[in-house]
């Protein structure tokens, strides 16, 4: 072949590369995912009723002398950079209670691709209005000036607590209407009328629950949530008011898939949601306005 022929079918390969490669650019969603917020493999039931999801985990105690607002606590957070920046959540405790009491929720929760931060209030003896202010000033540290900050969207962002600390997470919701989700767990607020709330909001409940009966709290609370919100209620089976004290696999199901649903705005998992969770040994009963719409 002669040099000059030599050039010529090698010119037109490379444009035929360079259009190739320019094509393949334009194609919608060719070098984007649909949803970029999505952190892990697709779920399965088995996935998320696991002790530990596919992220490895680390942690970070914080002393409440180098906080204001809120009494310090433990950060649980996905140990890789690899996937970027990921939602972030903060739990309260209940009434007396320390951040012990809900420790299980960290590395579980975190594991899946979050970063959660389990906090100790100002005093044991705070009420839920002083609660939810508390998760929001630990929201505020935890986006703004806490050593894993750069790993965390400010955008996705959620509340959770048990008992008075389910109460404080319905106001921090009320108070921050940009908040992604809300779970109350076993929730108690003399206030049981939520009407403002803006945020998708999962409740839990437990039929033997003797301290924050079901009829005078978490069904008010459900009820009183705007009809146009995304919303749920799991009543827990054979549950006491401190069933969320414990490792629970159907809190810890519903509560990952309502986080991965409204805070990564993950629909992979609309699939554990809807149709509602069925009546079964561990669950007295389900309501929640399917399909979602967030």
């Amino acid at each position: 072949m002669s040099k000059s022929r030599s050039r010529l079918v090698q010119g037109l390969m490379a444009a035929t590369v360079a259009t190739a490669g320019l094509c393949t650019a334009l194609m919608p969603g060719a070098q984007a995912a649909d949803n970029p917020y999505e952190r892990g493999p697709a779920p399965s039931n088995a996935s998320i009723e696991a002790s530990r999801g596919s992220y490895a985990v680390s942690q970070t105690s914080v002393s409440s002398l180098s906080v204001s607002g809120f009494g310090g606590g433990t950060i649980y957070y996905p140990t890789s950079t690899a996937d970027g920046t990921f939602g972030a959540v903060a739990i309260s405790p209940g009434y007396t209670a320390y951040q012990s009491s809900i420790a299980w929720l960290g590395p579980r929760l975190a594991s899946q691709g979050f970063v959660v931060f389990t906090i100790d209030t100002n005093t044991t003896l705070d009420q839920p209005d002083s609660r939810g202010r508390q998760l929001l000033a630990a929201l505020d540290y935890l986006t703004g000036t806490s050593s894993v900050r750069t790993r965390i969207d400010t955008s996705r962002l959620g509340v959770m607590g048990h008992s008075m600390g389910g109460g404080g997470t319905l106001e921090a919701a009320k108070s921050r209407t940009s908040l992604k989700a809300a779970i109350p767990l076993t929730g108690w607020n003399l206030d049981t009328t939520w009407p403002e709330v803006r945020t998708p909001t999962l409740i839990f409940g437990a039929d033997g629950d003797m301290i924050a009966p079901v009829a005078t709290h978490s069904e008010p609370f459900y009820q009183s949530l705007p009809s146009t919100l995304d919303k749920a209620y799991v009543e827990l089976r054979g549950a006491t008011h401190f069933t969320p004290n414990s490792s629970n696999t159907t809190i810890a199901k519903y509560s990952i898939s309502w986080l991965k649903r409204f805070i990564d705005n993950d629909t992979r998992y609309e699939q554990f949601l809807c149709p509602l969770p069925a009546v079964s040994t561990t669950i007295a009963e389900s309501r929640g306005n399917c399909p979602h719409t967030s």
